[in-house]
């Protein structure tokens, strides 16, 4: 499976703590290996699954996208849960 990253992706990756690393490659590495463990959205998300997960006590949203031949895992945005839906629309 090839695993791309959007630009907003890489950008916010790029300002996390070294720990805050560790959880996401957790995160990616269960999406991985379970790609329907996020949940599908509906409206103009349709597309899109977030999957969420906490470091410390901090949730963090992972949204993401497979191709339709299940091939290409594209990670499009990170965030906390504040205007987090909001910013993935305008992408």
């Amino acid at each position: 499976m090839k695993i791309q990253q959007s630009g907003i992706f890489s950008r916010r990756v790029k300002k996390l703590h070294p720990a805050e690393k560790q959880s996401l490659d957790d995160a990616i590495r269960a999406i991985v290996e379970n790609p329907k463990i996020g949940q599908v959205k509906t409206g103009d998300l349709a597309s899109v699954q977030v999957y969420k997960f906490k470091h410390k006590t901090q949730q963090y949203l992972l949204a993401y996208r497979f191709s339709e031949d299940g091939l290409i895992l594209t990670l499009l945005a990170l965030g906390t849960h504040e205007n987090f839906y909001r910013d993935l629309k305008q992408q």
